[in-house]
């Protein structure tokens, strides 16, 4: 049985008394997490539906950043003095360090280069990864292993570990049945609309 399937059983089975304990778990966190998109948003930020972010990158938000939707971003240290895009379904987790610009080596002025980063859909960048300015786009289901130092672009589908970080295999899958929301309890939303697919049933 996958995920999703499990997760809507999970809740769709309930008793009312457990659905609503379940609804009180996860509210306090709901409310933190809509004020760090709502912060976001009002910073200039593109924040997609149901997206966990601590509350200190939200308010270091501004119109660079770009977040899809149903991603849990665990770290507030990115760069965001250029163009940050973040897919949907992405998760990263605490600790990373994601660098967008740097400095020209061979300049006499050490002239200032911004670079920016695209992060696809269903990227995991795991705990303390980091991610240099020369690498400019994480692919599509990617997986940066945790400790990484990731100094080039990522290919799609493509499992990375080490300093510097290398190609160890291809990932077969991505995480398509995860909620990934509810890692972090940020799942209220998801919640409430997967138990009241059970009452259109009955």
């Amino acid at each position: 049985m996958d995920h999703r399937k499990k997760y809507e059983l999970d809740i769709q089975n309930r008793s009312l008394f457990r659905y609503y304990l379940g609804l009180g778990a996860r509210l306090k966190k709901h409310l933190y997490y809509s004020y760090a998109r709502f912060i976001a948003r009002k910073n200039g930020a593109t924040i997609g539906d149901n997206v966990v972010m601590p509350f200190s990158l939200a308010r270091r938000a501004n119109n660079n950043l770009i977040i899809g939707n149903n991603s849990s971003i665990q770290t507030d240290l990115i760069d965001l003095r250029t163009n940050v895009t973040i897919g949907s379904n992405v998760i990263i987790g605490s600790g990373v360090e994601i660098l967008t610009c740097s400095h020209l080596i061979d300049s006499p002025d050490w002239e200032f280069k911004a670079h920016g980063i695209l992060i696809e859909d269903y990227v995991w960048i795991a705990t303390r990864a980091f991610i240099l300015p020369s690498c400019r786009k994480i692919g599509y289901g990617a997986v940066c292993a945790a400790g990484s130092l990731v100094a080039n672009d990522v290919e799609t589908m493509s499992v990375i570990s080490g300093n510097p970080a290398l190609h160890l295999k291809t990932r077969s899958q991505v995480h398509s049945n995860l909620v990934v929301p509810s890692l972090l309890g940020g799942d209220l939303t998801i919640y409430i609309q997967t138990w009241n697919k059970r009452k259109i049933k009955i």
